[in-house]
């Protein structure tokens, strides 16, 4: 890694994954020139709910967060690039799928605020937390 390159956590979450678009999720990264440095299939135990989501648990809506959360598969990535927290952040879209841009993942492809297919980090200092419990052997 150069001293440009940065990381970043994405999830991609149990909708996405339900619906089939990993693929076209993924592709748009890789067409970007993004690098994907680590992959893993897995299930959200709710303990790693409440780390990953630790600044949410007393909040109204993490419960229904949580149960979607740990409701299925999902795919926890590292990508790698130049400023990719900004590049990937602006490729997701708002956060609400009904409000994102066309041409954002979430602006083409969700519906809703809450399932909106992808999670990425949001700060240098959110992806070390993030990638710290996701990967901790990176």
């Amino acid at each position: 890694m150069s001293s440009s390159t940065e990381r970043s956590l994405v999830l991609v979450k149990p909708d996405a994954v339900r619906r089939g678009l990993l693929g076209e999720i993924l592709s748009r990264f890789e067409r970007k020139g993004l690098v994907i440095e680590a992959l893993e299939l897995r299930t959200m135990e709710p303990s790693l709910a409440d780390e990953h989501y630790a600044e949410h648990v007393e909040r109204d809506f993490y419960p229904p967060l949580k149960a979607f959360m740990t409701s299925g598969p999902l795919v926890a990535l590292v990508l790698s690039g130049d400023s990719v927290i900004d590049v990937v952040r602006a490729m997701i879209g708002a956060t609400d799928g009904r409000k994102a841009a066309a041409g954002t993942i979430r602006g083409d492809l969700a519906l809703s605020n809450r399932e909106n297919l992808v999670h990425a980090s949001d700060s240098p200092e959110s992806a070390v937390r993030e990638l710290a419990l996701w990967f901790p052997k990176l």
